[in-house]
């Protein structure tokens, strides 16, 4: 499934960037990167992501955007 492996491939690049001391705001653009990402995966996935859903809403809430999951933050 493409939109797992860019999940996968977007967090191996966080990680590297990070230990290799960039920017938070390069930091930052990459997690927001990654909720974009996530959210793709979520609806390409369809079913049995509810858990996935919850916590993409939550890291939404704390980057105080909007959800775009459709899930409510607990």
């Amino acid at each position: 499934m493409d939109e797992a492996a860019r999940v996968l491939e977007r967090l191996d690049r966080i990680d590297a960037l990070r230990a290799a001391g960039v920017a938070s705001p390069v930091l930052l653009s990459e997690v927001r990167g990654l909720l974009s990402d996530a959210e793709s995966w979520i609806r390409a996935e369809g079913s049995g992501t509810e858990g996935a859903e919850r916590a993409l809403a939550r890291c939404r809430a704390a980057f105080g955007e909007p959800r775009e999951t459709g899930v409510a933050v607990p």
